[in-house]
């Protein structure tokens, strides 16, 4: 398939990874010249990372590069695709104003996709594309997280909602088709919940960063990872959680637009891995080389995870 993919950066060349790992062709611009210049780049070392796990597909670095081609020209970008993926910043106006450029230079036969996470980018499309337009969601990094969220527009057939679904299949990846759009479909949704009473734990001095990654990673991770949340309820079993919500014990904290901590983090300046430092201090490393460990180790744990396997009855039914 002819891919295009707007926008060059986090999710953009990650997505140009996958889809050339695919054995797709794929077209990729940015309105940054900066970001679409570093993006041969980190592809490249996120594939050869792929590639030392033997998860590469066979790509090569010549392979990569001719499968991926880069264009400072939005028509020339989407000139014949068959699928055109806006992977943008997520502010409604700007993506109606890249919608409303693209319509008149994509084939009629396109199929318009989105990645936006939390937006119904719909309303935000030109009628006349809606009869073949989709949200696909993708995490990161998208090359090694298999879920993809997908949505089809009021008016697109599921046909072809499904014909995308098969496709993504064939990649190896995991489509969860939502029968209407949510913000933040599941995944996001539970881990904005998650995320919520975390950063209320720190606001109010109850635990540092370290502290609750500890009782993520060694109290609720191993169990998830194996079980979800739903078949860990079966195990423990269920009087015990309908206990729990008889007992009113646990209140989710009320929404709020900001923390203490993230507002203090970024005041000074400490943005994440890529500034080398968050709520973590990243101790000056090197942020390209703390991405290829974190991909090291991901690609790992899925390797082990495909080995042990899923318990019975938590076989994925879309794959």
């Amino acid at each position: 398939m002819k891919v295009s993919i707007i926008g060059a950066g986090l999710m953009g060349h990650a997505l140009a990874l996958v889809f050339a790992i695919g054995g797709h062709r794929v077209r990729l611009t940015d309105n940054s010249p900066a970001a679409l210049a570093r993006a041969p780049s980190l592809m490249e070392k996120a594939r050869a990372t792929l590639e030392g796990a033997g998860e590469a597909n066979g790509l090569t670095e010549a392979g990569l590069r001719e499968r991926v081609t880069l264009h400072d020209n939005l028509a020339e970008t989407v000139a014949d695709a068959e699928l055109v993926i806006e992977a943008i910043i997520e502010k409604p106006e700007v993506k109606r104003a890249l919608f409303a450029g693209l319509d008149p230079l994509m084939p009629p036969d396109a199929i318009l996709a989105s990645n936006t996470s939390y937006l119904d980018a719909f309303p935000l499309m030109p009628p006349g594309r809606l009869k073949r337009a989709i949200l696909m969601h993708w995490y990161t990094p998208p090359y090694l997280v298999d879920l993809v969220d997908l949505v089809g527009s009021p008016e697109c057939p599921p046909e072809l909602v499904e014909q995308v679904a098969a496709m993504l299949r064939a990649m190896g990846k995991v489509p969860l088709v939502m029968r209407r759009f949510l913000p933040g479909y599941l995944a996001n949704r539970i881990q904005s919940a998650l995320a919520g009473e975390c950063y209320r734990l720190m606001d109010e001095g109850y635990a540092t960063p370290q502290e609750i990654d500890a009782a993520i990673i060694h109290g609720l991770g191993l169990r998830l990872l194996l079980l979800g949340q739903m078949a860990k309820a079966d195990f423990t079993g269920l009087p015990l959680s309908a206990q729990a919500l008889a007992n009113g014990m646990y209140q989710p904290p009320p929404p709020r637009r900001n923390s203490e901590t993230l507002d203090r983090a970024l005041a000074e300046g400490h943005t994440g891995v890529m500034a080398g430092r968050g709520l973590y201090d990243w101790g000056g490393q090197d942020p390209e080389a703390l991405l290829a460990e974190r991909d090291r180790r991901l690609l790992a744990l899925k390797r082990a995870m495909k080995e042990i396997g899923p318990m019975a009855g938590l076989e994925d039914k879309n794959a």
